[in-house]
């Protein structure tokens, strides 16, 4: 914690292998920029904004549930693709007001090329002879990637000059009927939704340039979509290879909501504390950004030590998660130490899965919110089976699963 608020600029070693796809974004971004960005965003990501995205992420949780009928009895399926598939779709309707369901092949592109992104990433800090911007620049792999980032911003740019457009003519309220907006209003909510690109788009002229506003919203369609897909498919072959948890999330889930199918409301969020307390503990286990570098630009003095100017240095979150403060059990996966609180370390920092610091993670209210309603939606509908004694995990930046995290589901009678 010392380190992480007093040093606010990112490792040069993660910024020199991807810090150009998110530009000066919060994930990046230089120190003194990302202060700027940071203060001027924090209002789009009030509890009152995201209170007003809860009847969407009921109506996507419902798509996803949807979607995954088509797996009903057929065994084990790759579970990645529709989680990706759902949170792209959610995380472009709340960032950019944006309905991309209907481009299927574009979507898949873009997540193709994130994801070749962070594979050619590491293959180069795995070449030591490409560290040279120089020599990178002119090998097939510096292509390749040069690709892949063309994709991703094509698309983005694309959205922010057609919302611009939208915006210069007064017409940022206006939604088409396709994706259940009106004026601004979600049917059947009475709640005004703002995406954050209309929110940073009414920003005073100046405050934020195209460059900016391309750049903030990038980093949290990029950031957004893969770490809730992510910890989604960590979450349910979990719950699949503990029944018994997956049948306490499913009692809760009938004492908040009754035994009617409705939508989840913001009043029942708050009571869905062993839900919340399996997701903690799914993130702990599996935590998708599994360290948190940082460059150190001033003296920082330790317990035992200083840390000098001028170098990097990370904080293994991973290696945190497993450290005996968390008790005997530290290896295991015990939902029920979230519930007392005399079993939690002491430290109130030990549990830094959203980021450490001041310079955390500013979406981590709305990734909480948006998986607790898709969560409830499929384990609503669906029995969950799994095995994550066969899953295998790759780092390829951030941690993943990679083979042996297939589920089957049964319809839930």
């Amino acid at each position: 914690m010392t380190i992480a608020n007093t040093c606010f600029e990112k490792d040069t070693i993660t910024r020199k292998f991807v810090g150009n796809l998110f530009g000066n974004g919060l994930l990046f971004g230089p120190a003194d920029i990302w202060k700027g960005h940071r203060k001027v965003m924090n209002p789009a990501f009030n509890q009152q904004v995201l209170d007003g995205f809860i009847g969407l992420f009921n109506k996507q949780g419902r798509k996803l549930t949807d979607s995954l009928s088509n797996e009903l009895g057929k065994g084990p399926f790759d579970q990645s693709k529709y989680l990706r598939q759902s949170s792209l779709e959610t995380i472009c309707l709340t960032s950019m007001g944006l309905d991309i369901s209907a481009n299927t092949k574009q979507n898949e592109q873009f997540i193709e090329a994130f994801e070749n992104i962070l594979i050619n990433s590491i293959n180069r800090f795995k070449s030591p002879w490409l560290h040279s911007d120089f020599i990178y620049s002119w090998s097939s792999l510096s292509k390749k990637q040069d690709v892949y980032v063309k994709v991703m911003h094509d698309m983005t740019d694309t959205v922010l000059q057609r919302k611009k457009t939208e915006f210069k003519l007064n017409n940022t309220n206006k939604r088409d009927s396709n994706n259940d907006y009106k004026n601004g209003t979600q049917k059947g909510s009475g709640t005004k939704i703002k995406p954050l690109m209309d929110l940073l788009l009414e920003l005073d002229e100046g405050v934020f340039s195209d460059q900016d506003i391309r750049d903030e919203v990038e980093t949290i369609i990029i950031t957004g979509y893969e770490t809730v897909a992510d910890v989604l498919a960590f979450f349910f072959l979990l719950i699949g290879s503990f029944p018994l948890v997956q049948e306490k999330i499913v009692t809760e889930l009938e004492e908040v909501l009754g035994k009617e199918h409705r939508d989840v409301t913001k009043q029942d969020l708050s009571l869905l504390v062993y839900l919340e307390a399996v997701i903690k503990e799914t993130l702990r286990c599996y935590p998708i950004a599994p360290f948190g570098p940082r460059f150190i630009d001033k003296d920082v003095k330790l317990k035992n030590c200083t840390l000098r100017p001028g170098h990097n240095c990370a904080l293994m979150i991973y290696g945190v998660f497993r450290h005996p403060m968390w008790g005997e059990d530290a290896e295991s996966f015990r939902p029920e130490r979230w519930l007392d609180p005399a079993s939690l370390p002491s430290n109130p920092n030990a549990f830094l899965a959203f980021g450490v610091g001041k310079r955390n993670c500013i979406g981590k209210v709305y990734a909480m919110m948006s998986m607790k309603i898709f969560i409830v939606n499929v384990l609503r509908n669906y029995r969950v089976t799994g095995d994550h004694t066969k899953m295998k995990l790759k780092l390829d930046v951030l941690l993943k699963p990679v083979s042996g995290h297939y589920i089957s589901i049964e319809k839930r009678v």
